[in-house]
């Protein structure tokens, strides 16, 4: 698989979240948070600010998600990311 242009494929993780108190934040608040946390797969061919294994934090409401080889995927574009780890 090579997405192309400002594409990039990521696999989405699922991060528990704790308070600074330690309260451990359930799934429903967390899906309230804007950003989520990814691992890059592959870089599109015209990016430039991230590589391959790359973790990053990226605006939930962009991109789609797909079936690769049984497997979802993540697709967003380069502008989305929002900080690189």
């Amino acid at each position: 698989m090579k997405p192309v242009g400002k594409y990039i494929i990521i696999k989405t993780i699922e991060e528990e979240v704790k308070t600074s108190s330690g309260l451990l934040l359930s799934a429903t608040d967390v899906d309230e948070f804007r950003y989520r946390k990814g691992s890059v797969v592959k870089p599109g061919t015209d990016v430039n600010v991230v590589k391959a294994l790359d973790l990053i934090y990226y605006d939930k409401n962009s991109g789609f998600t797909m079936l690769i080889k049984d497997e979802p995927y993540t697709i967003i574009q380069e502008r989305d990311v929002v900080i690189v780890l």
